[in-house]
């Protein structure tokens, strides 16, 4: 497991809850935002659970393409063998400024969608049950002087 070394995590939790993520089904955008349901999405795929994970930018490093399309193949890899169905997905900055991509999976219990994440040093993923807000889940200790962010879980991986 990667160790993650965050400057200052309450800011990155920030960032991540303020970001714009979507999920590609049969070739449509559908977009997600932490603290709203996502009914669109969850008719699309019906499933009990979703996680939204990447493997690019370990640590919120930013990494050159190369690294992270071996990173992301390697998560899919992992994702095959396991038998865990998966749909094209990505993270952005509201300003459009970053982008990267991920997976949005269904069929992985919770536990092991987040060591999975961690495997690949990310930071965060997004989380949520059928029906529920999707929840922004900051895979690190809680920071000392953290303000409490609605929809934003911290774990300790």
């Amino acid at each position: 497991m990667r160790e993650i070394q965050i400057v200052d995590a309450a800011e990155l939790a920030a960032l991540y809850a303020a970001a714009s993520y979507a999920v590609v089904v049969d070739g449509d955008a559908i977009a997600l935002r932490v603290g709203e349901p996502a009914p669109d999405l969850e008719a699309y795929l019906p499933a009990a659970a979703y996680v939204l994970v990447s493997a690019w930018n370990p640590a919120s490093e930013p990494r050159s393409d190369a690294a992270n399309e071996a990173a992301d193949a390697a998560l899919v890899a992992r994702l095959d063998a396991a038998g865990i169905a998966r749909q094209a997905a990505w993270a952005s900055a509201p300003d459009g400024q970053w982008r990267e991509p991920g997976w949005l999976l269904s069929g992985i219990e919770q536990s092991a969608a987040d060591r999975l994440a961690a495997d690949f040093g990310q930071a965060a993923v997004l989380a949520w049950r059928r029906g529920q807000p999707v929840r922004l889940r900051m895979l690190l200790a809680t920071p000392a002087a953290v303000a409490t962010q609605a929809h934003t879980d911290w774990v300790v991986p």
